[in-house]
């Protein structure tokens, strides 16, 4: 393969492929050719996005790679890395837009709504969404951010975004990095002593949903406290 995609015949150059057959015809590699644009010494952008998948594993891994992580790559660089970026918190918000005028009234809503973002982090993070009086979405924040296997989430912070922001109940979620959505004994913890406070506030509390990853032997890739009676 040539060292430049100019030098490639039109007809097999990534940008034009897609342009005159479509987007789902292009490899994984080709698609982030098109946003590496230029290769480097002795690679052309397809080989270095073949390389960084070989590296990495993944489309799903690589969107889990932070953006500094991936403009230390050799391959890349801070405004290659930066593009990257983008595209997949692009791709991200567009799968969540669905979510302002559905109620948010089941764990498999608040799954979709933010599994393709939370399975994508390395690392543990607590969101908490307030909802309306028709339990549309009214805000989304992330109030913790923990370690790979661990987050340290206070529910006063849980219970004083709710009121602050005049919402008339929530549903918190937080991931499992592991891939493993059964809870911990913190997480049952935080979950009754939400429970209790909500009860005092007045506050409708949805649901605690944990995120895990799917695979063959995992079962469901979500634990919802609601669906199983534990709240």
């Amino acid at each position: 393969m040539s060292h430049r995609i100019h030098d490639l015949p039109e007809e097999d150059r990534p940008r034009e492929r897609l342009l005159r057959l479509g987007p789902g015809v292009l490899t994984d590699a080709e698609l982030l050719a098109i946003f590496i644009n230029t290769g480097v010494k002795g690679e052309n952008a397809i080989q270095v996005a073949q390389r960084l998948l070989r590296e990495v594993g993944t489309l799903r891994q690589l969107s889990r790679t932070s953006p500094a992580e991936l403009a230390a790559s050799r391959a890349l660089g801070p405004a290659k890395a930066a593009h990257l970026a983008a595209a997949f918190e692009i791709g991200k918000r567009a799968e969540r837009e669905w979510a302002r005028d559905t109620p948010m009234n089941s764990p498999e809503l608040i799954y979709r709504y933010l599994a393709a973002e939370m399975q994508c982090l390395a690392h543990e993070s607590m969101r908490v969404l307030l909802l309306n009086t028709r339990l549309n979405l009214q805000r989304d924040e992330e109030l913790f951010r923990g370690t790979v296997n661990e987050t340290v989430a206070h529910p006063r912070e849980i219970l004083q975004s709710a009121i602050v922001h005049k919402a008339y109940g929530f549903a918190v979620v937080h991931n499992h990095p592991s891939g493993d959505p059964s809870p911990s004994d913190a997480d049952k913890r935080l979950t009754r002593r939400l429970k209790e406070g909500a009860e005092v506030l007045g506050l409708n509390f949805v649901d605690h949903v944990i995120i895990g990853l799917p695979g063959e032997n995992r079962g469901q890739p979500y634990f919802s406290f609601r669906e199983s009676g534990m709240l």
